[in-house]
């Protein structure tokens, strides 16, 4: 039994700051090296799902099926240990986000298997909020453009939580919205924002 729970992989889609190339794949690069990851391939929702960016240019995926658009990211296949360091980073238990189950699919092929996955949403407490404020329109993909002007946890505001973070952006004006019409993640991808707290949502 020992055993097969030390084989027990569960699959998670990254969609933000834990992709290759940005700031939070440290840990990936980590547990990858421990052997507690591992990198499946890009693949994209099979269902259309809000993204959006919130305090920071923080990436946050929305449980709206059918709203928003079909997201770009990248699957991992994750032990149980580093599950729990996933589930730190992304304040799972300080209601920053939940994991829930996701619709994927690896667009290389001809006709693309759907595949189940976890991903980390924002926290149904503010989701609809956010969304609101960012005039219900998401991204594709969080790319180098959308992630212009992150800020990472080190370099925030100290004396605030995450969640009181979210929560001045969601009340703050929102005439800096960007117009998320194209998205640059991969040249293979065709056109069309969380922190976590342990390393730099």
């Amino acid at each position: 039994m020992g055993a097969e729970e030390a084989e027990k992989k569960t699959i998670i889609f990254t969609y933000g700051t834990l992709k290759r190339g940005f700031s939070n794949h440290v840990l990936l690069q980590d547990m990858i090296a421990a052997g507690d990851a591992s990198f499946l391939g890009v693949y994209q929702t099979a269902d259309r799902l809000p993204l959006v960016c919130g305090p920071y240019r923080v990436p946050f995926l929305l449980n709206f099926p059918g709203s928003g658009e079909r997201v770009w990211g990248e699957l991992y296949a994750v032990s149980a240990r580093g599950l729990i360091r996933m589930d730190e980073l992304e304040g799972i238990t300080r209601a920053h986000y939940e994991r829930l189950p996701i619709k994927v699919q690896q667009q290389a092929q001809a006709q693309p298997e759907v595949t189940t996955a976890e991903a980390y949403y924002a926290h149904r407490n503010y989701a609809e909020a956010l969304w609101k404020r960012n005039g219900e329109k998401g991204y594709s993909c969080y790319s180098e453009k959308e992630a212009k002007g992150y800020v990472k946890r080190k370099d925030r505001p100290q004396h605030l939580t995450f969640l009181e973070q979210i929560g001045h952006f969601i009340s703050s004006s929102a005439d800096q919205k960007d117009n998320p019409n194209s998205c640059y993640c991969n040249k293979h991808l065709p056109a069309a924002s969380v922190p976590i707290n342990v390393v730099n949502h």
